[in-house]
């Protein structure tokens, strides 16, 4: 693995190297083209750029080191810059430590903000486009697709994804806890800034009506637009209050906007019914007396920044848990893999017994044998087949057992032992899993 993230690069040079949707296939084009990459995916979200690879070849470290280079050289045509330049931002991973990262990634331990559940979807896209495209095969693509399932235990068995860590988020949990549920509610956005609109998204999606007031009304009337709301003008402030339930505050302006005066007028109109304010604004615009009245709720955003850190604090708590599945994870994986290394020498073994087998029936069959019928025949080849199947069935257990387990004497003394080539051609018959060779 070959990237950078928000940990080493400033946005000035992510941006750089972040890809579009629509242009992500052409960088990838690039990337399967190198001969140096058997296997291929490219990630790029605002926060990171990263490319997961398996070599081509048969020398694991000149082919890893090959195609680390072919990777960085993508990488600094795509950001219009130099491999020097680019150097210092771009971290590497290899074997198990590339596979845990992709574990973490996927699970959102690496993120900014920690366990926030649109990276998954990211990585999901990536893999997407990488398997339509041809540059996913057995090693990568079963590595990835374990990422995803990584990432589905840290969801289900711990709770790094539970708690709010926004403003806006915490703002539509303030809204919830006083209201219950926002579908016959009103929003009224006060202001029009980036602010704003962050909390319009997330206020927006469960309310009946957003209308935003601000005092540039061509203003008001873009983000309205952006939003599906309704725009209004400021000296409508007051009549607003009268009919909206939720009030997010978020003007430039250095003084109180809401004030007791007119809320009470407002609470007047209103007979009563319950009006929530959010003010993220700094300086703040909501006069804190405004929370005397009855039936009115003010939060000011150290309010909501101590939700945030609460909400923040708790993720990390379960960070540790999904570390350990992880860990558990990757460890299991890693011995599969590991398990892997044994199957030329298995294919070989079978090819060679089975081929001594066939052959030595052959000649029996061109001989002494030879006034059976095709049906005996068949039963005989048949009967060889089984044997082979059978007599073979616990060598290849135990040695894919060793294998995963680390240990490649009991491989190279079997090598040895039968006179195997270290690198065997590989038939579809000579690949079948014990599982299958015990059915046969």
């Amino acid at each position: 693995m070959v990237g950078l993230s928000h940990r080493t690069a400033p946005v000035e040079v992510r941006e750089k190297l972040s890809t579009s949707a629509d242009a992500l296939p052409e960088v990838l084009a690039r990337l399967a083209a190198r001969q140096e990459l058997a296997e291929v995916m490219f990630v790029s979200t605002c926060n990171r750029v990263e490319v997961y690879g398996a070599p081509s070849g048969n020398d694991p470290e000149q082919d890893r080191a090959k195609a680390v280079r072919a990777v960085r050289e993508v990488l600094a045509a795509h950001a219009n810059t130099t491999e020097r330049d680019l150097a210092p931002v771009l971290y590497e991973k290899e074997g198990d430590e590339a596979v845990r990262h992709i574990f973490r990634v996927a699970a959102s331990l690496d993120s900014m903000v920690l366990g926030e559940p649109q990276i998954l979807g990211q990585v999901k896209c990536a893999y997407d486009a990488a398997t339509a495209a041809g540059a996913l095969k057995s090693r990568l693509g079963k590595c990835v697709q374990r990422a995803f399932s990584v990432a589905k235990r840290v969801r289900t068995e711990t709770a790094v994804g539970s708690g709010t860590v926004s403003i806006s988020s915490i703002a539509v949990d303030l809204a919830k806890r006083v209201f219950g549920e926002l579908g016959q509610k009103t929003v009224l956005l006060l202001g029009a800034g980036e602010m704003a609109e962050a909390a319009a998204k997330s206020l927006g999606k469960g309310a009946r009506t957003i209308r935003v007031c601000n005092r540039s009304l061509e203003r008001a009337d873009k983000l309205a637009g952006a939003i599906g709301g309704v725009a209004v003008p400021w000296d409508a402030l007051e009549v607003e209050l009268t009919t909206a339930d939720v009030v997010v505050v978020s003007t430039a302006s250095r003084g109180f906007v809401i004030t007791p005066e007119m809320v009470r007028r407002a609470m007047k109109r209103r007979r009563g019914r319950t009006l929530l304010f959010v003010d993220i604004s700094v300086p703040r615009n909501v006069d804190p007396a405004v929370h005397g009245h009855d039936n009115v709720y003010v939060f000011d955003i150290d309010d909501l920044e101590q939700q945030v850190a609460l909400g923040l604090e708790s993720r990390k708590a379960e960070a540790q848990a999904a570390e350990r599945i992880v860990a558990q994870e990757l460890e299991q994986f890693a011995a599969q893999a590991r398990g892997q290394n044994a199957q030329p020498v298995i294919v070989a073994l079978r090819a060679k017994t089975k081929g001594t087998l066939m052959s030595e029936l052959e000649r029996s069959l061109g001989s002494r044998l030879k006034h059976l019928s095709e049906g005996d025949r068949a039963a005989l080849v048949q009967m060889m087949e089984s044997a082979t199947n059978k007599l073979l069935h616990a060598p290849t257990t135990k040695l894919r057992q060793a294998a995963a387990e680390g240990d490649s004497e009991v491989i190279a003394r079997l090598q040895e032992l039968f006179d195997l080539p270290d690198s065997p051609t590989t038939g579809s018959d000579d690949e079948k899993t014990d599982d299958e060779v015990v059915a046969h």
